[in-house]
């Protein structure tokens, strides 16, 4: 007789708890300085709301570098010696949907910053919640909140982000239907082309995405020495090098090319490609993805630099 059951692993009940409970008392602080930063950046943005996401056209203006071929207008370019990208009007109630990584490796913080790479990341995404709510779009989360159009959606999101359940990699995507944007903010430190694999079929479906890379600055320099033991705070593994620095070279060079070839790949596919480090104001990648978002991306592509911010 074929089983119609089985006897699965005991759910690490007290484990999923904690982390739930970690999360509660996370988000609210988090929101209080999502509103802060979102209040500075939009007060830099006066007058700058008609470009963006839309079907009516707006403006000509010159190509940047960074920006997608796809949005050139060739007929236009064509008329003298300058490339052209062709603007539309921002329309209201366009949805965007939102989602940060919250898997183990985003709890890393090292002497370096200030705050977690989870920490930052639930920022971002509910500073952006604030501004987008404010201009009357709709802003969902993948599996975690509908699309909501209310001036208290950031509100709403870090509500629904204290009850929901852990969860790693990235989001299930089949609720979202027809044209929107989507952005992503995590780590993404699997092989690039594993990334890939699970936003490709996104672009695929019409979505156009941004991608924010939050990083911890440790995770760029390396700067460990001497005899040192590392973690994977996803699996528990553990490897101890008796002399750190002597592979820092090999791992920087595998950690950049992972990076290099994950922003070539979304940008090929029309998306947009931001790296934020913790050390860094977060204000920084508001300001860049917003950008991104309305149609006035900034003329260099956002990547990680040297320095310390707060």
């Amino acid at each position: 007789m074929a089983s119609i059951g089985e006897i699965v692993d005991q759910t690490p009940s007290a484990e999923v708890l904690s982390r739930a409970r970690q999360r509660a008392i996370l988000v609210p602080d988090c929101m209080v300085e999502a509103r802060r930063i979102a209040n500075t950046v939009i007060a830099g943005w006066h007058g700058r709301r008609k470009r963006g996401i839309g079907e009516n056209f707006w403006q000509f203006r010159p190509y940047a570098d960074g920006e997608s071929l796809a949005r050139i207008d060739w007929r236009r370019s064509a008329r003298d010696d300058h490339t052209y990208i062709r603007d539309k009007e921002w329309e209201a109630a366009h949805t965007v949907w939102l989602w940060a990584d919250m898997s183990p490796s985003m709890m890393y913080k090292s002497t370096y910053a200030s705050v977690s790479k989870e920490s930052r990341a639930l920022v971002l995404m509910l500073a952006l919640a604030e501004v987008l709510a404010r201009s009357g779009e709709r802003i969902g989360c993948p599996g975690i909140m509908e699309p909501v159009s209310a001036r208290n959606a950031a509100e709403r999101l870090a509500t629904a982000l204290v009850h929901a359940p852990p969860s790693t990699g990235l989001p299930q995507t089949e609720m979202i239907r027809g044209a929107s944007d989507i952005v992503l903010i995590g780590d993404f430190l699997d092989d690039a082309d594993r990334v890939m694999q699970r936003i490709a079929p996104l672009a695929r479906r019409g979505l156009r995405g941004h991608v924010i890379e939050v990083a911890d600055p440790a995770e760029e320099i390396f700067p460990y020495s001497g005899r040192t033991e590392f973690t994977d705070p996803e699996t528990g593994e553990k490897l101890t090098s008796g002399r750190a620095e002597s592979v820092r070279d090999i791992y920087r060079n595998a950690y950049l090319v992972r990076r290099e070839n994950l922003g070539q790949s979304l940008r090929r596919m029309g998306w947009s490609f931001i790296v934020h480090r913790t050390d860094h104001l977060a204000s920084e990648a508001l300001g860049a993805v917003h950008g991104y978002l309305s149609g006035n991306p900034p003329r260099v592509a956002p990547t990680m630099s040297a320095g310390v911010g707060a």
